[in-house]
């Protein structure tokens, strides 16, 4: 491309020296009434040339500069972007392979009511994600909880239970 445009820039020179050379001649230019500026043909031309091509070439670079600068922002952006979302993926992946994820055990009332009865039971240390919910602070507002729970699941079982078992008092029907 820089060859395309040192082509063109080449020609442009050649067409200037060339009309400039057919055409030295002494032209009056008449500024106000009494200003008068007496000056060559191709001093003109290349006046009136560098008139309009800067102030439009100066904008164009501008634009250029203005657009160089929203992509390098950009592209940091997406950089940092990039690396942070690698870091969050690797330190991810790092701790699925340090920490294993085990079952809970399931407790009965009565592993509950031996933890309750003596010393409260030590605290683990546990790394929480997004998708977890926070524990309970201490493992005392959760037993009494956890029992209750596990009763009215027990009373669930038992009515669901007593009602699919025939009634032995009523004769079946068909």
């Amino acid at each position: 491309m820089q060859v395309v445009r040192t082509i063109i820039w080449v020609l442009i020179l050649v067409g200037v020296v060339l009309f400039s050379f057919f055409n030295w001649r002494d032209v009056e230019v008449m500024i106000w009434d009494n200003l008068v500026l007496e000056t060559k043909v191709p001093a003109l031309v290349i006046i009136s040339f560098l008139l309009g091509f800067l102030p439009t070439w100066l904008y164009a670079r501008g634009v250029i500069w203005s657009l160089n600068r929203k992509i390098r922002s950009l592209e940091i952006a997406a950089k940092a972007s990039s690396v942070s979302a690698a870091a969050r993926e690797s330190d991810r992946e790092e701790a699925e392979r340090t920490e294993p994820v085990e079952p809970e055990p399931e407790s009965t009332p009565e592993s509950h009511e031996e933890t309750t009865a003596g010393a409260p039971a030590p605290r683990e240390e546990t790394r929480l994600t997004a998708d977890e919910p926070q524990p309970a602070e201490n493992a005392e507002e959760t037993a009494p909880q956890d029992a209750a729970s596990q009763q009215a699941a027990a009373d669930d079982t038992q009515a669901a239970e007593a009602d699919e078992t025939p009634n032995q008092d009523e004769p079946a029907t068909t």
